[in-house]
């Protein structure tokens, strides 16, 4: 006969068991990869890879991938990244931007690519989650057709319930200080992510969470200022001139997207100067614009579509830890989801934000720091947009328009901005296009190190 200590020992153990069970559901799980197909040794980083549920009985399933700082894991910042789009993989970043490794073309005739490791990633200073978000993205999925629908709304609720479940599942990271970092569309949704963490502490919402602030890279912030600044943009680098640019700027109003119809002045005004930037590669006005008439040869970004190839083996997903059967097709870019200018909501998508700089300027009263990065050749959102809707905020200066520099070259210019305890900074990449750390990876980096040096606790 069992003994009643025996007894209370085991029923301890079962409630624990159920307990924990409640509070980590399945759908939380997570892996550690130690290979990678493609990269010939063991990976020289922590990498883990899992899932973590979101919503009504987590339905929405989000993938993420997440690198240990290479310095000081435990007291390094903890960044989450999120890639623009909306719809654009994590994987993007991880491999092509910012992550420990890079892709690499194996052969001549760029038919096979091999991974290698980035010397210059952001991981070698901090803690980095990249995800798939929202469910359709990368090898995130949800379980059910209403489920699989989604808004920039529900991006920031679902971004906020992820972050705050992952810290719960790696409680040794909840002292680390934490950054909402990212790029493009993601201007839109990350302001809004961030007031919802400060909002949420402020409540006592638990867990805590130590935000610091917040990092974004050429962001979308207002769908009128960054996509009208083009047109300026444009003169001021030359590809449009004089005899062009002041009629429209006259019959506009300074007025270039969404033109009343009625307003035929302006109408016939923009179609030269429409013409002269039909074929301008946006994201780089200096290279060529990559399309189905330009050889992949010349073009930097179309190993991006490498990556199709490369996810989609069964051996890489078995590496990653996906779940069989929930995503059929993996691609970098999910194209029902992706924002274009002038593009209605899709039936899986509605862009129902605006404007963040409302948002922006909530954050003002937090104790926050913030960087904006925009790299001087991007026309996707040029440097004037975000230089307008900074000043919107009415912020005091800091430190005054300056060079920084990268071995003992001109990088970029930066500028500071204060009010009470909040900071922001804003520096241009010189020569950078509209994905920073693939055009200027040690700048990118180096940037990046200084700022969170400048003000974390992370190990110097």
């Amino acid at each position: 006969m069992m003994e009643p200590r025996s007894k209370m020992r085991i029923s301890f153990f079962i409630v624990m068991f159920i307990l924990q069970s409640r509070m980590l559901p399945f759908s939380h799980s997570k892996s550690i990869v130690k290979n990678l197909p493609g990269f010939s040794d063991e990976l020289p980083f922590t990498l883990e890879t899992g899932y973590v549920g979101v919503g009504k009985d987590e339905e929405v399933q989000l993938f993420y991938y997440f690198v240990e700082s290479q310095r000081n894991p435990q007291k390094d910042p903890l960044l989450l990244f999120l890639t623009g789009g909306p719809g654009t993989s994590g994987l993007l970043a991880f491999l092509f931007q910012l992550g420990p490794l890079k892709f690499r073309y194996a052969d001549a005739r760029r038919s096979k690519v091999n991974l290698d490791v980035n010397p210059y990633s952001w991981t070698k200073t901090a803690n980095i989650i990249f995800i798939d978000q929202p469910a359709g993205a990368g090898f995130s999925y949800a379980k059910t057709w209403e489920s699989s629908r989604s808004s920039d709304s529900l991006v920031i609720t679902n971004v906020y319930a992820f972050i705050r479940r992952w810290l719960m599942d790696h409680p040794k990271f909840l002292s680390n200080p934490l950054y909402i970092t990212g790029s493009s569309y993601m201007g839109i949704i990350i302001p809004n992510v961030v007031l919802k963490i400060y909002n949420g502490n402020e409540q006592s919402i638990q867990p805590r969470l130590n935000i610091k602030g917040f990092l974004i890279v050429n962001p979308l912030t207002d769908k009128f200022i960054n996509f009208n600044t083009r047109v300026e943009f444009a003169y001021r680098v030359g590809l449009i001139e004089d005899e062009l640019y002041k009629p429209a700027k006259k019959n506009c109003g300074g007025k270039y997207v969404y033109v009343d119809p009625n307003n035929t002045l302006c109408l016939n005004s923009l179609q030269p100067l429409n013409e002269c930037l039909s074929r301008i590669n946006v994201n780089n006005i200096l290279d060529p614009l990559c399309d189905a008439q330009a050889p992949k040869s010349i073009c930097p970004e179309s190993i991006y579509s490498y990556s199709n190839i490369w996810a989609n083996t069964k051996e890489v997903r078995q590496a990653l830890h996906i779940r069989e059967g929930t995503v059929d097709k993996w691609q970098y870019r999910n194209t029902s989801i992706h924002a274009l200018l002038g593009k209605n909501d899709t039936v899986v998508y509605s862009y129902n934000i605006f404007s963040s700089v409302a948002s922006h300027k909530q954050l003002t009263t937090k104790n926050c720091y913030a960087l904006i990065i925009n790299g001087d050749h991007d026309m996707t959102f040029p440097y004037m947009g975000t230089k307008q809707w900074i000043n919107s905020l009415n912020l005091k200066t800091e430190t005054t328009w300056k060079p920084w520099f990268v071995s003992s070259q001109v990088a970029g210019y930066q500028k500071t901005y204060s009010k009470h305890k909040y900071s922001l900074k804003y520096a241009t990449v010189k020569g950078a296009g509209h994905s920073v750390a693939l055009y200027k990876p040690e700048e990118s980096m180096v940037l990046i190190e200084t700022w969170l040096a400048s003000h974390s606790n992370s190990t110097k």
